[in-house]
């Protein structure tokens, strides 16, 4: 007898993770999340939505070696020095085009924008998860998903980037 295979697709908002992982206290090694999402959550495809800053090249080249699709945003220089790309409607946008193609989706945030397409998603059962980086700072725009919600917070031996040297 064969069994089926899921075929979910993870959404995730790279800079609301980066951010939230950082303030944790640990950095995301996004091989080895590729690999988690994969063998935890059926992903797979994972697009990644992500400012587009031309020194980068090389972490964007290792992302699509580690099996991400890039969904590029262009950024802007804010006040401050700060980059900005706000990468909500490509997020969104890109969940609906896929959607006839994915059997659910989980999305990786911890942003209230996105309050509207998991709404969505829940409605036609096309939720898998919805991944918060940090279960103490998301969105309360987001706490009626807490049945399909889980959190980073005690992924940084798993997931977080170590320097080890190889021996």
């Amino acid at each position: 007898m064969m069994s089926l295979q899921k075929n979910n697709y993870a959404f995730i908002d790279s800079q609301n993770l980066n951010l939230a992982i950082r303030d944790l206290g640990w950095q995301l090694d996004f091989k080895r999340f590729r690999v988690y999402l994969k063998d935890k959550y059926a992903v797979s495809k994972a697009f990644i939505f992500i400012g587009y800053v031309p020194t980068n090249e090389s972490l964007y080249t290792s992302l699509q070696s580690y099996g991400y699709i890039l969904i590029f945003k262009s950024t802007l220089n804010a006040p401050g020095g700060k980059i900005k790309g706000n990468i909500d409607a490509e997020l969104v946008l890109h969940a609906m085009i896929e959607y006839p193609n994915y059997d659910k989706a989980v999305i990786v945030t911890g942003d209230g924008d996105f309050h509207c397409l998991i709404e969505y998603l829940k409605k036609q059962g096309k939720i898998e998860r919805l991944i918060v980086p940090n279960r103490h700072e998301f969105s309360s725009l987001l706490r009626k998903f807490a049945p399909f919600m889980d959190s980073m917070n005690n992924l940084s031996i798993k997931l977080g980037y170590t320097n080890k040297k190889e021996a």
